[in-house]
């Protein structure tokens, strides 16, 4: 069995490496390097830059640790990059180095399709290549969404591509949206030296997280000096005299060095050749079954591409699954228990249905609630800002969770495995959590749903 991948994301080299561990015979075709968004311009480099930026909060804080460190404290933008870019390349060769051990086919060019079976990849050097597979498996992701209104240069008005490869540290920063990508660089900037503002349509940041789990991360930010302006929209962009200047509702403007444009990302289908084989689209993207399968037999789509949560980890598990289903297995794609993952500090993680979601259509549910404060390990860290919040159903089945605090988004895979199984408040609740630790606020709040949380009044 031929199977050949289009996209080097997390979803289509997951999804080429899985194909070859059954057998079969895989070419993955990638125009740039493998990796995709996530580990070239998007969740690793990012990671990378904020574990920085975290480095330097710590040395700054060190004297409330009983640490005393002399002389200046300053980051050094360039070694940052320099470091960012090591990570990347490491876990890049990582990847090339899974496929020749797998099997795995690495063809560089653009793939377009030209019937079912059949894919041209145009190459650098102008050559062509034809590559012939019984199955095909689209995963070509997403790039960003940049409005007419802004006169995006790449230089002074940039998105978050061209933010990971800046050579000097912005003085200031306009960021529009205040979302998990805006609101993860806006620290990042922040905290090495730049005067951030952020402007938001929305009446609070995180637009899709509950009132509360945003104004735990409003309260860090004003901390950080980072200027927030919810509720607002700019109706006009230009620049002038190098600089960008924005201008607001009600006759505001705001200016700055460099405004970085983040309100979200589109599907990538540009001349991909889906018109030639009539693959199916729905509000420019593509069509798929539960089995990540196209209405062209042979052809699944996966990722960002298709109308499903834009996010690393999706697009992976979407990948194994095509790519079991392409050797002949019956498999689909559970989406009960989707991770969101902002890491700010503090962190933000959440699963399942937010309160307000629930609100919205009319549920009845029970809230748990404890904060990091009542914890001695929040306490002997220093890190104490925040809550974890579950939400159970009127069987007491755990639907939803949001946890704003330290080490947020490593504390929800517990969380998470709770909604996809359907287990209650009262069987995770019962589970001996370790002590001391931040788990143990799971559990306190769990208890909180019944009102029986030991640690609070």
């Amino acid at each position: 069995m031929k199977v050949a991948v289009i996209g080097g994301g997390p979803g289509g080299y997951v999804a080429a490496l899985k194909a070859a561990m059954l057998g079969a015979d895989v070419t993955l075709v990638e125009k740039r390097r493998v990796g995709g968004t996530c580990l070239n311009v998007g969740c690793i480099p990012t990671k990378s830059l904020l574990a920085s930026s975290d480095v330097l909060e710590a040395v700054r804080e060190a004297k409330d640790y009983g640490i005393n460190i002399q002389g200046d404290i300053e980051a050094d933008f360039s070694l940052i990059m320099k470091r960012k870019d090591k990570i990347v390349d490491q876990l890049v060769k990582g990847i090339e180095f899974l496929f020749d051990k797998k099997g795995v086919k690495l063809v560089n060019g653009f793939g377009s399709l030209l019937n079912n079976n059949k894919i041209e990849v145009s190459k650098e050097d102008g050559s062509k290549e034809i590559i012939e597979a019984d199955k095909i498996i689209l995963a070509t992701g997403s790039v960003p969404i940049v409005p007419p209104i802004f006169p995006y240069d790449g230089v002074k008005i940039i998105t978050s591509d061209e933010a990971l490869f800046l050579k000097e540290v912005p003085k200031s920063m306009i960021i529009v949206g205040g979302g998990v990508i805006g609101c993860e660089f806006g620290q990042f900037f922040s905290k090495i030296g730049t005067k951030v503002t952020i402007v938001e349509m929305a009446e609070q940041l995180l637009p899709l997280e509950d009132k509360d789990v945003a104004k735990q991360l409003e309260r860090s930010f004003k901390k950080d000096k980072i200027k927030m302006m919810t509720g607002q929209k700019i109706n006009k962009c230009e620049l002038n005299n190098d600089k960008v200047i924005a201008y607001l509702e009600g006759d505001k403007t705001l200016e700055a060095d460099i405004m970085l444009v983040s309100v979200g990302r589109k599907p990538y289908l540009d001349n991909l050749g889906l018109d030639q084989v009539a693959v199916n689209l729905e509000k420019g993207k593509v069509v798929v079954n539960q089995k990540m399968e196209t209405n062209i037999e042979g052809i699944y789509a996966i990722g960002d591409i298709v109308d499903t949560p834009f996010l690393a980890h999706v697009a992976s598990k979407e990948g194994i699954v095509a790519a079991e289903n392409a050797l002949g297995k019956d498999k689909k794609v559970s989406y009960r228990a989707v991770p969101r993952c902002i890491y700010t500090a503090p962190e933000v993680a959440a699963v399942g249905i937010t309160e307000k979601e629930a609100e919205a259509k009319g549920m009845v549910y029970h809230v748990g609630k404890f904060d990091f404060r009542g914890l001695g390990k929040a306490q002997a860290i220093g890190h104490f800002q925040g809550f974890i919040k579950v939400l159970a159903d009127n069987d007491d089945k755990i639907i939803g969770a949001s946890i704003v605090g330290p080490h947020a988004t490593d504390l929800l895979a517990e969380l998470s495995l709770a909604v996809e199984l359907g287990l209650t408040a009262e069987q995770v609740g019962d589970v001996i959590h370790p002590h001391p630790t931040l788990s143990e606020g799971i559990m306190e709040a769990l208890h909180d749903v019944h009102k029986a949380c030991i640690h609070s009044v």
